[in-house]
């Protein structure tokens, strides 16, 4: 496993409605591993993720100072282009958000809007996609039929194959197996461990036996500051912070 940041956040803070959110965050996030950031509620843990592909550009009275390097370049900087940014990440959310549309079209939506046209491109990409997220033997007879008749587990993995049909860099999840049954998260949670040999990969996660099940590494986060970060069997398992020790034993929610 290589250890080469390919998110590099430095001296990064978020003020919302004057309120400080993040504090002054420093982390280096590994490539091509999985990494999930824990912390009670409310503790800046989706702040975070969001800040990973400016998706913080959309909330009202936000101020952000610092920077966020993905490979090695600023994407706050004021000359960057925020599509390109965003091109590069693959967002997976609480709940599954098909278009209202064909399977087939939800996984060629992205790929169409960057200039594939070919119907035999547009085929081979939505077949590959479909099987990487597992789905095409399910859904294979039935590509036009709407991706909102699929079951919320396999909506879900349909969004990741809409993502991944943009070729990004990076996956990025905010609790996206909270809606799930227990098979379609244990589904999910083995489609993020095979991801990582392709991808960069950071979740968010409230439950730490899933933390501990997929993630290579932990950051653990309390009142928007970062506590502890490490190989997640160190960080669950033998934490350095007392107040790591105190989350991981359930006395702090």
């Amino acid at each position: 496993m290589t250890n080469t940041p390919h998110i590099s956040v430095q001296d990064f803070n978020v003020y919302i409605e004057n309120q400080h959110i993040l504090k002054n965050i420093n982390i280096n996030i590994p490539n091509k591993s999985v990494t999930s950031i824990i912390g009670p509620s409310g503790c800046g843990k989706t702040t975070l993720l969001k800040s990973f592909n400016r998706l913080l550009d959309n909330t009202a009275n936000v101020k952000i100072d610092g920077k966020v390097l993905v490979d090695g370049e600023n994407i706050y900087d004021p000359n960057v282009e925020v599509t390109h940014i965003r091109k590069k990440m693959g967002l997976l959310s609480q709940r599954p958000y098909p278009l209202p549309m064909s399977i087939y079209d939800n996984v060629a939506y992205g790929p169409r809007i960057h200039g594939i046209r070919k119907k035999s491109e547009l085929d081979e990409l939505v077949e590959l996609q479909l099987k990487a997220t597992g789905l095409w033997n399910e859904v294979k007879d039935r590509l036009n039929a709407s991706a909102t008749r699929l079951s919320i587990g396999q909506q879900q993995r349909l969004c990741l194959a809409r993502g991944l049909a943009v070729e990004p860099e990076i996956i990025l999840g905010d609790e996206s197996t909270s809606a799930l049954d227990p098979v379609s998260t244990h589904i999910i949670e083995d489609l993020f461990i095979h991801l990582k040999q392709k991808y960069t990969i950071v979740l968010v996660t409230h439950i730490l036996r899933q933390a501990r099940r997929v993630s290579d590494y932990i950051i653990f986060v309390y009142m928007g500051k970062i506590i502890e970060f490490g190989p997640t069997e160190e960080v669950l398992l033998n934490p350095k912070e007392e107040l790591t020790r105190e989350y991981v034993k359930g006395f702090i929610s």
